[in-house]
């Protein structure tokens, strides 16, 4: 059981988005620059999130993306779910054909366990993240190395 690549970028992703919501829409160029992550996968992640409802878009100079809902309405557990990903403990999907087509002996309780996690991703909002003093440190290293780096080109 883990977390792919996929829900924990668009997690990151989308919290970029709501940390720079006062300086109006973010750009996949800006995101993909602070979070170091590649710009086309972005775009197939931003293009699942805004078909989902997290995100609107606007094109043009001085375009981008923000939150279409108050970030205190948006969970983790939302965004992952967005993009296609969810946190699964069994070994079958959730489906019970662990063993042979049938239960295995462990299938409820790992069931339970995707459960805890799900309801504890779904417990933390998008807002909770972006007061946490971690999360505003790293935002502020991040957007200060952004514009050394503008200045420098």
């Amino acid at each position: 059981m883990r977390l792919t690549t996929r829900g924990r970028y668009a997690v990151t992703a989308l919290l970029d988005v709501a940390i720079h919501a006062d300086d109006g829409p973010t750009s996949i160029a800006a995101i993909a620059e602070r979070q170091g992550i590649s710009r086309s996968y972005l775009e197939q992640l931003f293009g699942r999130l805004k078909r989902a409802g997290l995100l609107t878009s606007s094109r043009g100079p001085g375009g981008g993306f923000r939150l279409s809902e108050d970030a205190a309405d948006i969970s983790v557990s939302d965004v992952i779910r967005a993009v296609g990903e969810g946190v699964d403990a069994t070994r079958c999907g959730g489906e019970g054909g662990c063993q042979d087509g049938e239960l295995c002996l462990t299938h409820e309780l790992w069931s339970d366990l995707s459960r805890q996690i799900d309801d504890f991703l779904a417990g933390i909002t998008i807002a909770d993240l972006v007061v946490r003093s971690d999360v505003v440190a790293v935002a502020s290293r991040q957007s200060a190395n952004q514009r050394i780096a503008a200045r420098l080109i």
